[in-house]
């Protein structure tokens, strides 16, 4: 393979990365974000009852934000994702890119 085949393969393979959505959320932290805030007024119940409100990952985002808002916790975004995620992660297994 010559340079030219190998600086082109080698920009495309960056430019792949770079248009690839990242998700570095971290679920561990998540979970102990909820089992410490939001078990006082939820149980596993509220995630996994069949008419559940919250049908996509961007309303179960929302929903999270909406109850550190209303319980006065102050998360910074990062762990609104956290939560998020690990809510999703465990009980509602939505694409995060819907």
């Amino acid at each position: 393979m010559n340079l030219f085949n190998k600086t082109s393969l080698a920009n495309l393979i960056t430019m792949l990365l770079l248009s690839a959505p990242v998700y570095a959320f971290d679920s561990d932290n998540g979970k102990v974000l909820h089992n410490e805030s939001c078990v006082r007024c939820h149980d596993d119940s509220m995630y996994t009852r069949e008419d559940r409100k919250t049908k996509s990952y961007s309303l179960l985002r929302e929903r999270v934000v909406q109850c550190e808002i209303m319980t006065e916790l102050i998360w910074f975004e990062e762990e609104i994702d956290d939560v998020t995620a690990y809510l999703n992660e465990s009980f509602y297994n939505f694409n995060p890119d819907k």
